[in-house]
């Protein structure tokens, strides 16, 4: 039985059963979420600094304090979070269809380094849990910035830039007495879903020096959790940017799920099959916690792979300034390039710093951000949407494809498929923001899939509106001498009329068909048919054929509600 896709039900408690998710009605979930960077804990690359400018929140606090003052930045970081995030992000959020958001904490705003709660920071998260209750959304808390520092890079809040967490074992304890607090607080709250105790501990050098004392503290922080609160699902991260899972010999405790992370690397199952082992030895369920800072083609690729591999998810970041790898993009107001370049120490700083400061926590609210409906329709599998070829279903021969001959793998993509891979000749490059990098970067080429006569590929796609679905499937060469189309589309099953021209295949639904999810199946009827992306399309209307409107109502697209932003950009 696949999990239901439905919004979060807070009837009892999300738990781990049988290396699964259960809901409180004993309904088995993945769970498809946000997460909320750079609210809590603010990153630098997020603000467009680059790596010469200030990248920890101890960094971006101390410009921000040089620029305006100690009064008037403890003015502008109340704006930042008041404004960063908002109810009105989490009725879209929902909107959208996903049913939780991971919330990044610094646990610098939390708690006193003498162990004193600090009730200002605490009640964000309330604020989060409420608004979440009202929308139905989960909640997981994430100690994104642990006491001391956990990773030794720019990412947490480490005063020194190293890991000092696991050296003093003072900031052990305060780390222990925050999660025994946490427990304590909201032991009785089903919107939480989960406790995540550390965010991305120990990368690179500092798996090998630390990783004993980082068991050792996973299991101290779960000890003291579970002497107040049974209910909730404990998270643990593997070292190394969470994809080291050696860690994980044994299960600490039976209502847990185990997190990895996912930048940067090929969106196959072969990227991932270490942590289905794990999951499937230790009777786990697996959520790869953080995923994006790509382009769109990588998102519906990845994206697609944990569904179909029964993996929960959570996409990495719901907003940043200027971002076209982000469902929210934060329109950078005027001047705060001349702001950024300050920062980096490229220009002095500007005279009108405080002016700037403050657009630009104007600018953060969703109503004035550019909304990128693109980011998310990849994510989800929304129509319309554009999938390369190789984004075909990952459940396998019989299922997500049927092949004959003898095919030919790329041999560093999809090599368990036997599926004929290859690269496009005239490789085209594009450009996505690399995770705590914030610089362009080009992505792999650009592959194609070759089938033989009665090969055939499987692709689902997820409909929001009811009306006539269009295909349209670019072939990698030209074929415009063909009479007959040299693929057969089908749609659940039924074939659908299609007109070639040239490189391109055109297909549409003779009727409406209802919102919901869909199976799109190529099919092909020449050998050598080479096939380089689809695009998927839902239409009011098509040529010849009378308005549907009567036989299909088409709801608007993109949350209760739909308004113009600043710059006249539509948002909803």
């Amino acid at each position: 039985m696949r999990p239901i896709k439905a919004p979060a039900v807070f009837d009892g408690f999300l738990r781990a059963v049988d290396g699964h998710l259960v809901d409180g009605l004993g309904q088995r979930r993945l769970l498809r979420g946000v997460g909320l960077g750079s609210w809590l804990l603010a990153e630098g690359y997020m603000w467009r600094f680059g790596n010469q400018g200030p990248q920890s929140p101890r960094e971006i606090e101390q410009f921000v304090t040089g620029l305006v003052g100690d009064e008037q930045a403890r003015r502008f970081w109340t704006g930042y979070r008041d404004n960063f995030i908002t109810e009105a992000d989490i009725e879209q959020i929902a909107a959208e269809g996903m049913d939780h958001v991971r919330l990044p904490i610094n646990a610098r705003l939390v708690i006193e380094d003498s162990g004193v709660l600090l009730e200002s920071g605490l009640l964000y998260i309330d604020s989060l849990i409420e608004w979440c209750r009202r929308h139905h959304l989960w909640v997981i808390l994430d100690l994104h910035g642990a006491p001391g520092g956990q990773t030794g890079t720019n990412i947490d809040d480490s005063p020194n830039g190293e890991p000092d967490l696991f050296a003093h074992a003072h900031f052990q304890d305060l780390t222990v007495v925050l999660w025994e607090a946490l427990a304590k607080r909201y032991q009785d709250e089903p919107v939480v879903a989960g406790y995540d105790l550390l965010n991305e501990p120990l990368p690179g050098e500092w798996q090998a020096r630390y990783s004993t004392e980082l068991v050792l503290l996973y299991k101290r922080i779960t000890a003291a959790i579970r002497a107040h609160d049974v209910n909730h699902l404990i998270i643990y991260e593997g070292t190394h940017w969470a994809t080291n899972w050696s860690i994980f010999e044994e299960s600490w405790d039976e209502n847990s799920m185990l997190q990895f992370h996912k930048y940067w690397s090929t969106p196959d199952r072969a990227s991932i099959e270490q942590f289905l082992a794990v999951g499937q030895r230790l009777g786990l369920p697996i959520y790869a916690g953080e995923v994006g800072e790509n382009n769109l083609e990588w998102l519906q690729l990845v994206f697609q792979l944990f569904e179909d591999c029964d993996i929960s998810w959570n996409l990495w970041t719901w907003k940043k300034v200027d971002s076209f790898t982000s469902p929210c993009s934060v329109i950078a107001p005027p001047g705060w390039y001349t702001l950024v370049a300050a920062a980096e120490g490229r220009e002095a700083a500007p005279a009108d710093a405080q002016a700037i400061l403050d657009r630009y926590f104007q600018a953060l609210p969703i109503g004035r951000c550019h909304y990128r409906k693109d980011v998310l329709n990849s994510v989800m599998r929304k129509a319309p949407l554009r999938i390369s070829a190789v984004g075909y279903g990952h459940r396998g021969p019989g299922v997500s494809y049927g092949t004959s001959g003898s095919p030919s793998p790329h041999a560093e993509f999809r090599t368990a498929d036997a599926v004929t891979v290859v690269a496009r000749s005239d490789q085209a490059t594009a450009l996505a923001w690399d995770h705590h990098g914030g610089s362009p970067r080009s992505v792999d080429q650009e592959l194609q899939v070759v089938l033989s006569a009665a090969d055939w590929l499987t692709y689902e796609v997820v409909t929001v509106d009811c009306g006539f679905l269009a295909v349209e499937v670019v072939l990698a060469s030209n074929t415009s001498e063909m009479r007959e189309p040299c693929l057969l589309v089908k749609l659940d099953g039924r074939a659908l009329p299609a007109v070639q021209a040239g490189d391109r295949l055109e297909a549409r639904s003779p009727s409406t068909i209802a919102a919901g999810v869909h199976i799109i199946r190529l099919l092909a009827l020449r050998s050598g048919t080479r096939v380089s992306s689809l695009s998927i399309a839902v239409v009011r209307g098509l040529p010849n054929v009378a308005d549907s409107s009567e036989r299909c109502s088409i709801p608007a697209v993109g949350g209760p509600t739909a308004t113009t932003g600043q710059g006249g950009r539509i948002v909803g």
